[in-house]
């Protein structure tokens, strides 16, 4: 799955780039667009695995989220579609914390790399600031923390989901601007991927809520 998410997204940024030279040079939301993103980033177990008994399990981890985006736009006048991908990695990692062990029903880990392909739809507002809402298809790893004393493990949960999401984008400039939003995910489905030394698990259900608050900056071409 890792493989096809990946090439999903490769071929998403060469379908964005062909059209970006046709833009339309007086809208502030029109045209191929990449950004720098940053913000919090919060996982926490799903309802189906929350440990509601163990009140000194916080089952979440949290921290910094940072990556970049690529997408196009479609400026239609009063509204703004478009299509978008990311790549982003994250701090966050389990903890032991005066004894409190932060596990959220994966063990110990530390979030990896998440990959996200979707869309989005907005309204202008002003000519200078667009709110929006987005949504798709998720991709996230969770690298697992562990050794026998003398061999660490490199396996990985690989996790599929989708995302929703809404912001609001300020046109800095027709080439420069700013956003901030937030956004949920849910992982549904994973399998644990062990790196080429063995053939990956068989598929299995997960539930893992995703939630984050982000910024970006970036320019249009």
């Amino acid at each position: 799955m890792k493989k096809i998410s990946t090439l999903l997204v490769a071929g998403s940024l060469a379908a964005f780039s062909a059209p970006a030279m046709a833009q339309d040079s007086s809208s502030n939301f029109d045209g191929f667009r990449v950004q720098g993103v940053l913000g919090y980033d919060a996982l926490k177990a799903g309802s189906s695995v929350d440990d509601d008994a163990n009140e000194d399990n916080d089952q979440s981890i949290d921290g910094a989220v940072y990556g970049i985006q690529a997408g196009y736009d479609f400026d239609l006048g009063g509204a703004v579609v478009g299509l978008e991908a990311e790549l982003t990695d994250s701090s966050a990692e389990t903890e032991f914390t005066n004894g409190d062990f932060e596990g959220f029903g994966f063990g110990q880990v530390d979030a990896g790399r998440d990959l996200f392909l979707g869309a989005r739809v907005g309204a202008k507002v002003a000519p200078d600031l667009l709110l929006y809402a987005k949504g798709g298809y998720t991709n996230a790893k969770l690298n697992i923390l562990s050794n026998d004393g003398t061999t660490e493990y490199n396996e990985d949960f690989d996790l599929d989901g989708w995302r929703a999401g809404a912001g609001i984008e300020y046109a800095i400039n027709p080439r420069t601007f700013m956003n901030v939003e937030y956004r949920y995910s849910n992982y549904s489905e994973g399998e644990v991927d062990f790196d080429g030394d063995l053939p990956d698990s068989d598929r299995f259900d997960v539930d893992l809520d995703r939630h984050q608050i982000m910024a970006g900056v970036g320019v249009r071409f």
